[in-house]
């Protein structure tokens, strides 16, 4: 990379994304930020003059794979000259040891800091550049700085960053303490994402229930309610959230909002009370329950998901059984899960109690198999009976074949003649899966 400024009218970009809904959502912003300054997105690596991978530090996987790619590019690096970037949480842990053990990487960047973008490309180019400053406020990126290949359904960020210190989670240190987004600011860009045409909105943030104003102090209940009447918007959706923060008021606001989608991702990360206190969740497994039967009276149709670890440092096999149990009594719809992994900062990194990788990838194939036939029925249950489905897009293997999901966030699949992206469509259920079902446009 020869030194020196270098435009951005001239530049062609190319991201690649690790991790969750909230990384999407960043690389949504970088692409947007870039765009603005007369960059253009690229399909190709091999055409592209910058490549940002944005990184994901919650499991040692997702870590992996950042290296693993890097180890991927480290050949075209060597056949043109090209720009690497890595954003995000890995980034974020590891700072500067990022560009003294990968020298192919030009720029190192935290979660707060994608506004440099620019800034790095026109002044920067050729030297090595680091930045992850955390802003104590929230910082905010002018919506029309997001770019949304998606024309139907949106991630609107409402929070960032997490004060629960769960002893097995890294994201307070690589995303911060919690800090709110303006509720107006939130309003004024679903306003215009309803403007635009779309149909669906997912309020983001680590934590959404514990969403505070920061001008007003008003909470998520009432960000919800008044999400939900801003005409044009149809459905509301949010993740995610904490068990300890969910409070009836909440569900409450869930009912009464007829926009917002019979469906929650409530991680319980483990079935065993004795379990959750190693982990600093701050929450029984008993207390979690009643959160799930007061929801369910209240909204019987509630679909609900969840993540779930298993070997977490001294989890006996009886502690493991009983998140198995609470599986078979929740019942639910989906859920994420993961063998533990030890990450750099945290308390349970320090345990010396630890699981063999052995037993815990057992753990993990009897909890799947355990989960996939609880799904299975489910979804069976379903069959014969006519959903609201919103069309999300075509299959890539069969152009009659079109794709998308229910209020509770299942997969549909199903065929039309006629183009219905972006559309709602009343689909009858006539088969299914584990994972998705299968459907016919209802007459």
């Amino acid at each position: 990379m020869e030194k020196g400024s270098q435009s951005l009218k001239s530049l062609k970009f190319y991201i690649h994304t690790f991790g969750c809904q909230m990384n999407e959502n960043d690389s949504e912003r970088l692409s947007g930020i870039l765009q603005a300054e007369g960059a253009q997105t690229s399909d190709s690596l091999d055409e592209s003059d910058l490549v940002i991978i944005n990184t994901c530090a919650v499991r040692e996987k997702s870590e992996e794979k950042f290296f693993s790619y890097l180890g991927r590019l480290d050949s075209l690096k060597k056949r043109k000259n090209i720009t690497i970037g890595a954003v995000g949480c890995v980034a974020q842990l590891y700072q500067s040891q990022l560009l003294e053990k990968k020298p192919i990487i030009d720029f190192v960047l935290g979660p707060d800091n994608y506004h440099l973008i620019p800034e790095i490309i026109q002044c920067h180019h050729g030297d090595k550049f680091i930045s992850t400053k955390w802003n104590q406020k929230w910082h905010e990126i002018p919506q029309n700085l997001t770019y949304r290949e998606n024309r139907i359904s949106a991630y609107v960020t409402i929070m960032e960053g997490c004060n629960n210190f769960c002893s097995y989670c890294v994201v307070p240190y690589t995303r911060g303490r919690e800090k709110c987004r303006p509720k107006q600011n939130i309003i004024q860009e679903v306003k215009d994402l309803a403007k635009k045409g779309y149909k669906e909105i997912q309020l983001l943030g680590q934590n959404v229930n514990s969403y505070k104003d920061p001008e007003t102090g008003k909470e998520f209940p009432s960000l919800l309610k008044e999400v939900n009447r801003i005409e044009g918007i149809e459905w509301i959706r949010f993740i995610s959230s904490h068990p300890k923060n969910f409070t009836q008021n909440i569900a409450i606001a869930m009912k009464e909002a007829e926009k917002a989608c019979h469906q929650l991702h409530l991680p319980i990360q483990s079935g065993s009370s004795s379990v959750l206190k190693r982990m600093n969740r701050g929450y029984t497994k008993e207390e979690y329950l009643e959160k799930i039967v007061f929801i369910r009276k209240l909204m019987p149709d509630m679909c609900l998901s969840t993540d779930i670890i298993v070997g977490f440092p001294g989890e006996t096999e009886g502690e493991f059984q009983e998140t198995l149990s609470v599986l078979k009594d929740v019942g639910y719809a989906n859920i994420f899960s993961f063998r533990y992994s030890p990450r750099s900062h945290t308390k349970a990194s320090r345990e010396k109690n630890a699981i063999p990788f052995k037993e815990k990838r057992r753990r993990l194939i009897e909890l799947q198999a355990f989960q996939r036939n609880i799904q299975l029925d489910h979804n069976r249950s379903l069959i014969n009976s006519v959903i609201k489905v919103l069309c999300l897009g075509k299959s890539k293997k069969d152009s009659l074949i079109y794709a998308g999901r229910n209020e509770g966030n299942q997969v549909i699949n199903f065929k039309s003649k006629k183009d219905v992206i972006g559309q709602f469509v009343d689909i009858r259920i006539t088969s299914c899966g584990p994972y998705s079902l299968i459907g016919e446009i209802a007459p």
